[in-house]
């Protein structure tokens, strides 16, 4: 008889429901939530177990890896799905969690979520951290600006080198601001010192990863839209279609259709969101500061001038999406294009 096994772990404990195949509980438990204690717990169950279901979370690729390890078949679960499943229930506790798990996994009712690779995984944790200082390092000199505007001293626009410089100008005759902004630009000082070092890092994992420095030849894309798109693609044979990565990282247009009604809103904003934003930032690189000829920036200044100029990057971000991934599969290189003679006559008059 087949078994199958929901898991539905928190940061301490892990609650465990074992069910067989016509979907009668075998056997309940709650262990650490650590690769051992999982691993021992099948181990000992004394039933070949199926499938072992768990929800994706901060924790499940840790636990997945240790499951997968032990020769375990441990599969990840689409946190929005499984949620939906176990809403069904009108007392919401671990164990009925750990229940609704193991039934989702019983059915096959459920998509597997991908698993990146330890590689990929250290890698968007260099960039979150990075991204983590850089806000912080914003949300200090918001701060300061609003210090300075209460007693009506206007900032400007300093670049962030001449930042603190301006600040104490401006301060100079104000002995109480000047006290206070000072250890603030001492904080930002380090922030910022801590910012270029891990800038540096991002560049040189992407000096020695050949994939990121062939994505760079596309216009626009930099060392960290590369990387952000490397680590959150991981496998790209995963993906039937190239033109689904634009869909998987939430960039294609949300539907709601019922009777009559049928609307078509703004995107989905699934998936990574880090990868979304670097897209949308290369998207926005390409069609405002790129000087050189394509037919993907001809293309996006044409939605620009029709739809505006957030929608066309938007279009872009998904086209990059798909470009990035066919270059990746492919090892061919970007395509440029070729600027037809309507196109060029207005640089040349």
């Amino acid at each position: 008889m087949r078994h199958y096994a929901g898991l539905d772990v928190s940061l301490e404990e892990t609650a465990i429901c074992v069910i067989d195949e016509a979907g009668r509980i075998v056997k309940e438990a709650r262990v650490l939530s650590e690769p051992e204690a999982l691993v021992g717990f099948f181990q000992a169950l004394g039933h070949t177990v199926e499938r072992i279901g768990l929800e994706a979370c901060s924790l499940a690729a840790w636990l997945h890896e240790g499951l997968a390890a032990a020769s375990l078949p441990a599969v990840c679960l689409e946190t929005r799905q499984a949620k939906a499943a176990m809403g069904a229930m009108p007392n919401k506790t671990d164990r009925n969690d750990a229940r609704a798990i193991a039934q989702i996994v019983r059915t096959g009712w459920f998509r597997a979520v991908h698993v990146k690779s330890p590689a990929s995984r250290s890698w968007r944790a260099l960039l979150t951290a990075r991204r983590m200082v850089l806000n912080k390092l914003r949300d200090l000199e918001n701060g300061v600006r609003a210090l300075l505007r209460e007693a009506g001293l206007k900032l400007g626009t300093p670049g962030r080198k001449q930042f603190a410089e301006r600040v104490r100008e401006l301060t100079a005759e104000e002995p109480v601001l000047a006290a206070l902004a000072e250890p603030l630009l001492s904080i930002m000082a380090t922030m910022a010192h801590e910012l270029a070092q891990l800038t540096r890092r991002v560049l040189e994992v992407v000096r020695g990863e050949p994939v990121c420095r062939r994505l760079m030849s596309v216009p626009g894309v930099g060392p960290l839209t590369a990387l952000a798109f490397r680590a959150t693609i991981d496998q790209p044979g995963r993906f039937r279609r190239s033109r689904d990565v634009g869909a998987h990282l939430g960039l294609t247009p949300k539907r709601y259709q019922s009777g009559e009604t049928d609307v078509q809103g703004g995107i989905s904003r699934c998936g990574d969101e880090l990868a979304r934003t670097a897209l949308y930032e290369a998207a926005h690189v390409l069609l405002v500061r790129s000087q050189k000829w394509s037919a993907l920036r001809a293309w996006g200044m044409k939605v620009a001038k029709h739809r505006g100029m957030a929608r066309a990057r938007v279009a872009v971000a998904r086209k990059l999406a798909v470009i990035l991934h066919r270059i990746w599969i492919d090892g061919s290189a970007f395509r440029w294009g070729k600027e037809s003679q309507q196109a060029a006559a207005p640089a040349l008059g």
